[in-house]
Order: C-alpha cells, then sequence, then structure tokens
C-alpha cells in the first residue's frame, strides 16, 4: 500500500494557490464593467460643466538648454451634441494663453491666477480644436491644443 505524505509546509502552499486562483477567477469575471473617464449629462438639454486648467512642462537637454511645453489639461474633452457646455479655465501657468476654437466664432484670454468661463454650444458632431495662440506649434512652446469631440 502507497501513502502520499504531505508536509504542513506544502498542504498550506497548495491552500494559498487554490485561494489565489479563486480570488482572480472571482475578480476576473465581475470586472466587465468600464468606468467613464468622462461624465456626460444625464438629462437632455442640461447644462455640461468642464474644468480645465493651462499646464506646463520644463526640461533640459543633455546640452543644458531649457526647453518648455505649455498643455490644456485635460488634453480631451467629451461633450453632448446640441447640448449647452460651459468650460471653466483657470490659469495655472503662463502669464496669458489668447485662444480660439477652431471651426467656431469663440475667442478669449485665459490669464495666470483667473478663471475664463466659455458658454458654447456644439450643433454638429466632430473633434474641435481649442487653440492657443501663443503656443500653437512646437518652436512655440507647444502645441497648446485641447481636442473637444462633440458626440
Amino acid at each position: 500500500m502507497n501513502f502520499i505524505v504531505l508536509k504542513k509546509g506544502s498542504i498550506i502552499a497548495i491552500l494559498v494557490t487554490i485561494m489565489i486562483i479563486t480570488v482572480g477567477t472571482i475578480w476576473a469575471l465581475s470586472s466587465k464593467n468600464s468606468y467613464p473617464t468622462v461624465s456626460l449629462s444625464d438629462k437632455s438639454g442640461e447644462k455640461q460643466v468642464i474644468q480645465l486648467v493651462t499646464g506646463e512642462f520644463k526640461s533640459e537637454t543633455p546640452a543644458g538648454k531649457e526647453i518648455e511645453a505649455y498643455r490644456w489639461d485635460p488634453g480631451t474633452i467629451v461633450v453632448e451634441k446640441d447640448n449647452p457646455v460651459e468650460l471653466r479655465i483657470y490659469g495655472v501657468n503662463g502669464m496669458e494663453h489668447p485662444f480660439y476654437i477652431e471651426g467656431t466664432d469663440i475667442k478669449g484670454t485665459v490669464k495666470k491666477g483667473e478663471e475664463t468661463v466659455v458658454n458654447v454650444s456644439f450643433s454638429k458632431e466632430g473633434t474641435y480644436r481649442l487653440i492657443c495662440e501663443t503656443h500653437e506649434t512646437i518652436d512655440r512652446n507647444g502645441p497648446m491644443i485641447a481636442y473637444i469631440v462633440v458626440d
């Protein structure tokens, strides 16, 4: 007659392995929901408020030259077609950022330490660019462009 002898450490290792596999399987099967990074208003016609800030990255090249780039944060936002949107843009970095929204007649300026409020409604789906006129290209410390996705 043959006997299988298991030491206490082996039994514990087997039980821990079974527990890890069970918990991992339960987690994998129950995590089917995706979580949105943007929340759209629940009610049609309700104003959607979006907070943005101006930001800046600074670094130094190996040769010692300082380089910087400005940006809008978040860089991409999603809004609903035909619903009112309030963009609340706070100036954190840079003295001022004159901007326009491509494909519209909206223009404005964001100043450091101040909040600029822009009310807009988009009647066509698509992607609109929020462009800082001071930092439009890489050679002007940009591109400082945010994307407004109208869905």
